[in-house]
């Protein structure tokens, strides 16, 4: 199937994009702040961006060193996890598509969304 679709695209010049992901930590791989951006690229409420930004904004783990905020993860069995995970994921496949604003995107990637 995929390679019948790049074919296509190649014998008739159209413009064919691909996104690999790689799930083995989807979850635990989504950014904070791509979190947050989804949340306002779907106008999620404000009051609702704010307790999802304070739910996130306290996670932290202790080492052997001092706290450490995380910056990166959903935390599994949240009842909204797959949510969060889809409306990240669909600002990605936006801008793989170059169909929105610039932001960054973690990482030093700079994206159109």
């Amino acid at each position: 199937m995929m390679w019948e679709a790049i074919q296509r695209a190649k014998s008739e010049k159209l413009n064919f994009h691909i996104l690999w992901l790689d799930q083995a930590n989807a979850y635990g791989s989504v950014p904070h702040e791509m979190i947050q951006l989804a949340l306002r690229i779907y106008h999620v409420p404000e009051d609702i961006q704010v307790m999802l930004d304070d739910y996130f904004s306290g996670f932290r783990m202790r080492f052997t060193t001092n706290w450490i905020n995380l910056e990166v993860d959903i935390a599994m069995g949240c009842t909204i996890s797959q949510i969060l995970f889809v409306m990240a994921m669909e600002v990605i496949v936006k801008a793989a598509e170059g169909s929105a604003g610039s932001t960054n995107l973690g990482g030093g990637v700079q994206s159109n969304i």
